[in-house]
């Protein structure tokens, strides 16, 4: 006999629920590939005066000249030093949570005045299912991680006071007047990055994408840079494996000598440069652009004793509130734009 539905309610209100213990469990982390890249090569720099600055040239005076016996010989004097410049910024984020908060987790503050640490109740274990403090600093930690990796792509017009990021300096239109790290592309046509726009690819047969980035590998090259990452959206990655599949085929053995038939692409790369998806891209509604960079030419520059360094700032003392912070200062540099490109398809 089935139950009735007052049976149901009764058991129902009898029951307890059934909660997970543990941390949340997050459902949106991506991969953050400049991000990474950049961070593990940062340099310091001692500190300075508003700018960090490095020598750059990119002209050369002196040239030959034939002679025979008492002929007058020219000497020149050359003058090419430029300097590029950037400003270093600083960077924050940082949480706040009350006493009250903690409390209802079953922590009580040792030093309610700087915050410096939390002793657990006895029993909490029994009524805290995820542990509030650690998930509320795990979200400091992750939030600026996030933030820091998108300001990175961003060109900086987004806040006055966040470090402009690689769209500052790899520009869309790097022929237009204007200068970059303070030094006129105009005047100086060798401080330009490379740029290649709306590829039509919408024919994958004609192999638009492949050829044009094997034109310009050449001309990355060409003046000694060697670039080593490749950061693509999903739309231009979809390109690039359409057209490497129109020539080519899933099997070398045929459909009916094998069980299992892999239909899938092998990981991207171009000339031994892996291709690799940064989705920070598509959520700049960037998913058609790949940018092909010289890492060893692009670097953070972090003030020293200032990567991501911790504070935990005092309480003011009208609020029962605790602090946490992370801070990191300096900025991002470029020692040779024409080394770099970047590339998109229609």
């Amino acid at each position: 006999m089935p139950f009735t539905a007052q049976e149901i309610g009764n058991s129902a209100n009898a029951l307890l629920e059934y909660n997970v213990r543990g941390p949340a469990l997050s459902n949106v982390l991506q991969d953050r590939p400049l991000f990474r890249d950049l961070m593990a090569s940062q340099k310091e720099f001692p500190g300075g005066n508003d700018y960090i600055t490095w020598p750059l040239k990119g002209q050369y005076t002196t040239t030959i000249q034939g002679f025979t016996h008492d002929d007058t010989v020219a000497y020149a004097n050359p003058a090419n030093i430029r300097r590029g410049r950037v400003k270093w910024y600083e960077v924050h984020g940082g949480i706040a949570v009350t006493l009250t908060e903690l409390k209802m987790a079953g922590l009580s503050v040792v030093d309610s005045m700087n915050s410096k640490s939390t002793t657990e109740h006895t029993g909490a274990e029994e009524v805290v299912l995820t542990k509030l403090l650690e998930d509320k600093i795990d979200d400091m930690m992750e939030g600026w991680a996030r933030s820091f990796a998108e300001m990175l792509w961003r060109d900086g017009t987004q806040d006055a006071k966040a470090v402009p990021g690689i769209q500052s300096f790899i520009l869309n239109a790097p022929t237009a007047s204007g200068s970059t790290f303070g030094i006129d592309r105009t005047a100086n046509t060798w401080h330009r990055n490379r740029a290649s726009l709306a590829i039509d690819s919408t024919t994958a047969a004609n192999q638009n994408l492949v050829n044009k980035l094997q034109q310009e590998f050449r001309q990355l090259r060409r003046f000694g840079g060697r670039p080593n990452k490749f950061y693509a959206g999903s739309d231009l990655m979809d390109a690039f494996e359409k057209e490497l599949r129109s020539k080519g085929n899933y099997t070398l053995d045929g459909w009916s000598k094998s069980k299992t038939i892999d239909a899938s692409v092998a990981d991207l790369a171009f000339k031994g440069v892996q291709v690799e998806y940064e989705p920070l891209l598509d959520d700049l509604g960037q998913s058609k652009f790949g940018y092909v960079l010289d890492l060893s030419k692009i670097n953070l520059h972090v003030m020293s004793g200032e990567d991501r360094k911790m504070h935990n700032p005092a309480r003011p003392p009208e609020k029962y509130v605790m602090y946490r912070a992370m801070t990191w200062t300096g900025g991002l540099c470029c020692s040779q734009l024409n080394s770099n490109g970047v590339y998109s398809i229609l």
